[in-house]
């Protein structure tokens, strides 16, 4: 399995483009996920990442990155993008477990409804993207409701059993734009 650094795209050492904003990204396409590993089901975001990059090997046009609790830091990971896939846990009010899948065309609207846990960081570094003109062109939510945000580093069963059906929604996004995704060898144990 690839290993993940926080902030560093999975399985490559972390590379922002070069000044803030001076530089498109080199991938016109970034999976983001969001999250913190330590908070239970706070990390989902981060383990739908780990499982796509495990089970496919990505084109050179997409870049996964594990965002962590970057904050600010991710604008320059957003710039020149055309695709933004942000994966994180999202409250709802549905039942614990549930996935969801939305277009962010407005962002501020998507962050005024206290959606994501990371909605304050997440907020930022949108509406700086926004004012900068450096949103990317197309941004897609996929998330699931958490059902324990408490000390841990294991995810509840309910957001478990959904990692691998999140991991294959954003590979479903990826094919339907245009990037072939090939499936990685299965490991022996």
């Amino acid at each position: 399995m690839p290993q993940t650094t926080k902030g560093n795209p999975i399985g490559q050492s972390a590379t922002p483009p070069a000044g803030l904003f001076s530089a498109p990204a080199a991938a016109p396409v970034l999976v983001l996920g969001i999250g913190n590993l330590l908070l239970g089901d706070e990390g989902a975001g981060l383990r739908v990442v780990e499982n796509l990059t495990a089970r496919y090997t990505l084109p050179p046009e997409v870049e996964a990155l594990d965002g962590g609790t970057m904050g600010m830091a991710l604008l320059p990971y957003l710039a020149g993008r055309r695709l933004l896939l942000l994966i994180d846990a999202v409250r709802t009010g549905a039942a614990p477990g549930t996935v969801v899948q939305m277009e962010l065309s407005d962002p501020a609207a998507f962050c005024r409804g206290k959606i994501s846990p990371h909605q304050i960081g997440i907020a930022e570094v949108l509406a700086v993207a926004a004012l900068t003109n450096e949103l990317p062109g197309r941004m897609v939510v996929i998330g699931v409701e958490p059902k324990e945000m408490n000390t841990g580093l294991t995810l509840s069963p309910e957001i478990s059993d959904q990692i691998g059906a999140m991991a294959d929604m954003v590979a479903a996004e990826l094919t339907a734009a245009g990037f072939a995704l090939r499936p990685r060898e299965p490991v022996a144990a």
